[in-house]
């Protein structure tokens, strides 16, 4: 069996499932996989790639469990706990981001993260993004959006990182789902559990109910930390 690919038994619990919940999921096509000799086999990427979408459907409850899981494989292999708050600077925080358009907003979004000094290539960098967004827009229907690559760029990153850019007003950037889009988040990662864990946690406290408007009201970099900091602190365990 290839290195990068999970059993039935090792996907259960790295997920941590049952292992028939699983095989059930398996056999109704829920879970990407493919049958080997009659058994499942799971590409690694491919089920970071699902799990990155499950994150991106899930409501408040479900987005908890997922992070829970996956703070239990951090835990499990001694990796300190992720804090949005600890992974933005003030200098990856813009407001207003000078965009009108998705074109902009990525290349200002880019830009931005480069000012920190840990982004090395911003051109492939906004590629990256670019390509991720034709695949599948990362806009959400309550105006965020998190940018970010297919998969991490570890060669052009000192360490990872978040950027945060809000325009003056909502901006089509996904024009065919038909809703505006004001924040955006740029996660900028180094592994593809890191991005899990980031993209879970980022997700939880922008779908808490008093977070954007609170972010929306905001006219400073320190601010917006600050409105970050504090309802990351009141997201439920």
């Amino acid at each position: 069996m290839a290195d990068e690919d999970f059993d039935i038994a090792r996907l259960a619990d790295y997920l941590h499932l049952d292992a028939s919940q699983v095989s059930k999921l398996a056999d109704r096509g829920k879970l990407p996989g493919r049958r080997v000799g009659g058994a499942w086999r799971f590409a690694r990427a491919e089920i970071h790639h699902w799990l990155e979408e499950q994150i991106g459907i899930s409501d408040a409850d479900e987005l908890a469990r997922v992070e829970t899981a996956l703070e239990r494989q951090q835990a499990a292999a001694s990796e300190p706990a992720i804090a949005i708050s600890e992974l933005l600077e003030s200098a990856a925080v813009e407001i207003p981001l000078p965009a009108r358009t998705r074109t902009s907003v990525i290349s200002s979004m880019v830009e931005l993260a480069a000012r920190t000094g840990w982004l090395w290539d911003a051109e492939k960098m906004a590629e990256a993004v670019r390509s991720r967004e034709d695949l599948y827009p990362t806009a959400l229907e309550n105006g965020v959006a998190l940018l970010h690559p297919r998969r991490p760029l570890p060669a052009i990153l000192d360490r990872p990182f978040l950027a945060l850019g809000r325009t003056d007003r909502g901006i089509p950037f996904a024009s065919s789902r038909g809703f505006l889009t004001d924040i955006f988040f740029l996660i900028c990662s180094t592994d593809d559990r890191g991005h899990l864990r980031t993209l879970a946690r980022l997700s939880r406290l922008v779908a808490e109910p008093t977070f954007l408007p609170a972010l929306r009201g905001v006219s400073t970099p320190a601010e917006a930390l600050e409105i970050v900091s504090s309802h990351e602190r009141n997201l439920p365990n």
